[in-house]
């Protein structure tokens, strides 16, 4: 069977390939490998995502499929040109996606970016924000799964920002959102670029 990026454990040769993408305004160097998601560039969505999202907020922010770790490095590098006292849980099933992500956290100087798998993020741990670009393609009953065990973590007044494909089901899924958390949070589409929409799932206070 093909690895896929939402794989646990790709079993293609991990070769390693240094990139320059530009995050938090800023041009930086990266390693990324085969079998995570988008390995040779930083993905259109992730860039919408991330030109859309405000700065951040103390407290502790999730990057849910972090991949070689765009999202949650440039939360880092935000928060730490704003002085910003802000922890960065970057979460992926894929165990080289996590190895990638701790790599460049490490090079960067990013000691505020934890890389773990899902169940290792401690149970208390609540988030004052999530940033995400969700992985569609494992299908709707996964992705509804990942959601509803992630969403209700947010803090009061915390906010999650999904970037998803009008293509691939971005208004379904809002209306799913709606429908499954409108009673404790307020959900709208905030942005529309490139065919792609920014889904905002706030937590009333």
């Amino acid at each position: 069977m093909a690895d896929h990026y939402f794989s646990e454990a790709p079993t293609g040769e991990a070769r390693l390939r240094t990139l320059t993408v530009r995050l938090a305004g800023r041009d930086v160097e990266v390693d990324t490998a085969g079998g995570v998601f988008s390995p040779g560039h930083v993905d259109t969505g992730t860039r919408i995502l991330l030109q859309h999202v405000p700065e951040p907020s103390p407290g502790a922010l999730l990057d849910l499929g972090c991949g070689w770790g765009p999202i949650a490095l440039d939360a880092a590098l935000r928060a730490r040109e704003s002085r910003v006292p802000l922890q960065v849980w970057a979460v992926d099933v894929n165990e080289r996606a996590r190895e990638l992500t701790a790599r460049n956290a490490a090079a960067l100087g990013l000691p505020d970016v934890r890389t773990v798998a899902p169940e290792d993020v401690p149970a208390e741990v609540r988030f004052s924000a999530i940033w995400s670009n969700p992985p569609i393609r494992v299908g709707k009953s996964v992705l509804h799964g990942m959601l509803s065990t992630w969403l209700p973590r947010l803090e009061p007044g915390g906010a999650a920002h999904l970037v998803v494909a009008k293509k691939l089901g971005a208004d379904s899924l809002r209306g799913w959102l709606e429908r499954e958390f409108g009673a404790d949070c307020d959900v709208e589409r905030t942005a529309t670029a490139k065919g792609f929409r920014i889904l905002q799932v706030t937590r009333r206070p």
